[in-house]
């Protein structure tokens, strides 16, 4: 059984609140890339998203002078866990495990589709994406986001960013940096990278709304996006 991992970004399963018109064609989507692929069976990681930065926007507007990372980072968690439990009612069936929300005890699946969450303060989902594939042996994580590409600065405030097809480790964590914050919002979470890194992980970042993007990357055809290695 060959097991692929995405790390769907909260960004465009809640982007503010749950967009239902994604999750219908992503669902449709993934349920007949399955059928048509027995083999296959894939563990996805869900993001908070909008209501994790607005939350932690709430307590941060309540508590600004007793503001804690530490329950910043619970609040995002939270949010993760909310939606991930609309993706596995989503696919019904195919996903017949509970929510997994500590990767480092997920054991083997019954059904063709495992659904994750947050697990706990420190890091993104993202890290969450890399240590299940360490622990189903899957060499490749896709990060889906609302970016179709890695640029070699924020394109919003630097108009000369340009984006990048393919980039080393080495070189993706110097964009990146080593800290996490609660609510960062980059391409890759830096202690996930981190250890992907040192696992030999190749992640793929891409835009998740782009469902036939999203297929070719899973079929092993030609894809948008950026290849990290």
């Amino acid at each position: 059984m060959n097991t692929k991992v995405l790390s769907v970004g909260g960004s465009i399963v809640a982007p503010d609140a749950p967009d239902s018109e994604f999750l219908k064609k992503f669902s449709a989507a993934i349920t007949e890339y399955l059928k048509k692929n027995p083999d296959d069976r894939l563990i996805l990681v869900s993001g908070g998203g909008g209501p994790a930065r607005n939350y932690q926007n709430a307590y941060k507007a309540v508590c600004p002078n007793a503001y804690d990372t530490n329950e910043a980072d619970w609040i995002g968690v939270m949010a993760t866990r909310l939606n991930a439990q609309l993706l596995k009612a989503c696919f019904g069936s195919l996903c017949q495990n509970p929510v997994v929300t500590d990767p480092t005890k997920a054991t083997d699946f019954t059904g063709k589709i495992l659904v994750a969450a947050g697990w706990k303060p420190g890091f993104s989902t993202d890290n969450d994406a890399v240590l299940l594939a360490e622990r189903f042996n899957a060499d490749t994580v896709v990060n889906l986001s609302n970016i179709e590409k890695v640029y070699t600065d924020d394109p919003r405030k630097n108009p000369d960013a340009k984006p990048i097809d393919e980039i080393s480790w080495v070189d993706f964590r110097k964009i990146v940096g080593d800290e996490w914050v609660p609510g960062k919002n980059c391409p890759f979470d830096p202690i996930a990278s981190k250890k992907a890194q040192e696992m030999g992980l190749r992640v793929i970042c891409a835009g998740g709304r782009n469902i036939e993007n999203l297929l070719a990357i899973l079929e092993g055809k030609d894809y948008v996006g950026t290849t990290i290695k």
